[in-house]
């Protein structure tokens, strides 16, 4: 553990080390939680860049402090606190509160971001009287009297349900943060309106709603989006107001991909594995036409997204793009592999797309022959029904 005062109070912090040229990380979490919010979403990511994390005032191990609260003031502590581990032009992450504290410090310090990612935030959350009467309702029950309605809105039904102990010990950690903390950051966010400042933002941009938030519903982190110049909104599935905890997986992937992306961003290994990424989906959509990658894109979801980026790196910007065979070549003995395996989905699939690889029906035909000889007659049966439908299916529309 690791401790440092700053701003006449004392922050409890987690900071790795690196010696790549990767970016460094801050992650800034919400309202009610501390920084181990992010550890099995930091397992999935692999950042190869520092990374710092910290419980902010009036949460976790951090003290309270005497000051009045609000969202500079946050702001103030977490611009201290990269200042004195010599962190600047980093990717900020923050969720909730922890993301209007990263649109303040890009106001007031752009010299110390070079990129946000705004979790489930916005400008301005929730309405003045709604936080008043949270602060009322607290200094009235304390913090027991509202854990059970703050969990239906952290997290989905869906969650809740198949993880009840999770849930269990996520209302212990919020029952558990101290209550002048958890007031006085509901009092800096009834109190502020980073609206303005959102709209002056000019560093690349990632907005990423829960689907099923019931905080910040995704309505909100759009608009925001549209607000921000440039930014990029995300939807995440099956997920509330921490997609860290729900959904790390996926939070992960799309961390990732935003950093490897970005101008300036990447390290070499991470520009070599973009430029497979973009190459591969070149060749993919060069091989399987725009409407089917399309249609995949669209359908792709927070399960198999991991899944598409993996395929359209390794099979489609590595293996389909060398060019020691032609296209040609590769649908041929691609299909002959496929129908010897009996994967006929996936022989359908790829003769339609021999239409755009310059493999013939005899091509094809000569492929099937060889399946029969050297994987077995039932196999090249099998796919030979398939190939014959596909066939008369793009007979009749034209094809």
């Amino acid at each position: 553990m690791h401790f440092i005062d700053l701003n006449a109070t004392t922050l409890h912090f987690k900071k790795t080390s690196s010696d790549t040229a990767a970016p460094a990380l801050v992650l800034i979490n919400s309202l009610g939680t501390d920084f181990r919010i992010w550890d099995e979403f930091l397992l999935h990511l692999g950042h190869q860049g520092e990374v710092l994390t910290f419980d902010k005032r009036g949460h976790g191990l951090s003290d309270v402090g005497d000051a009045r609260y609000s969202i500079d003031l946050h702001r103030r502590d977490l611009a201290a606190l990269m200042d004195s581990q010599g962190i600047k032009n980093a990717v900020i992450c923050g969720v909730s509160v922890g993301g209007m504290i990263a649109m303040a410090l890009q106001a007031a310090r752009p010299d110390l971001i070079r990129g946000l990612i705004l979790c489930d935030t916005a400008p301005r959350i929730g309405d003045p009287q709604g936080w008043q009467d949270r602060i009322d309702a607290i200094e009235a029950n304390g913090m027991e009297g509202i854990a059970d309605a703050v969990m239906s809105r952290w997290f989905s039904a869906g969650f809740q349900e198949e993880m009840p102990a999770s849930v269990a010990g996520y209302r212990n950690l919020l029952c558990r943060t101290p209550v002048e903390g958890y007031l006085g950051t509901c009092a800096a966010i009834r109190d502020a309106d980073l609206t303005c400042s959102a709209a002056q933002i000019d560093v690349p941009v990632l907005c990423i709603a829960g689907e099923d938030d019931q905080s910040t519903p995704p309505e909100l982190v759009e608009e925001m989006a549209n607000l921000i110049p440039n930014a990029k909104f995300e939807r995440v599935r099956n997920c509330g107001h921490l997609p860290s905890i729900e959904q790390p997986e996926y939070l992960a992937h799309l961390v990732r991909q935003a950093i490897s992306r970005w101008p300036g961003n990447v390290d070499q290994r991470e520009q070599r594995q973009t430029e497979i990424y973009k190459q591969g989906m070149q060749t993919r959509r060069r091989v399987l036409g725009d409407t089917h990658v399309n249609a995949a894109e669209v359908q792709k979801n927070s399960f198999d997204a991991p899944f598409q980026e993996l395929i359209t790196e390794a099979a489609w910007g590595h293996v389909w793009s060398r060019h020691n065979w032609t296209l040609r070549e590769r649908s041929i003995v691609t299909i002959a592999l496929l129908a010897a395996l009996g994967h006929l989905d996936e022989v359908a699939m790829h003769v339609r797309a021999a239409r755009n690889t310059g493999a013939t029906r005899e091509d094809i035909s000569e492929a099937l022959l060889h399946t029969a000889i050297y994987a077995g007659v039932p196999a090249a049966n099998s796919a030979i029904k398939v190939v014959k439908n596909v066939f008369a299916q793009l007979d009749a529309s034209g094809e």
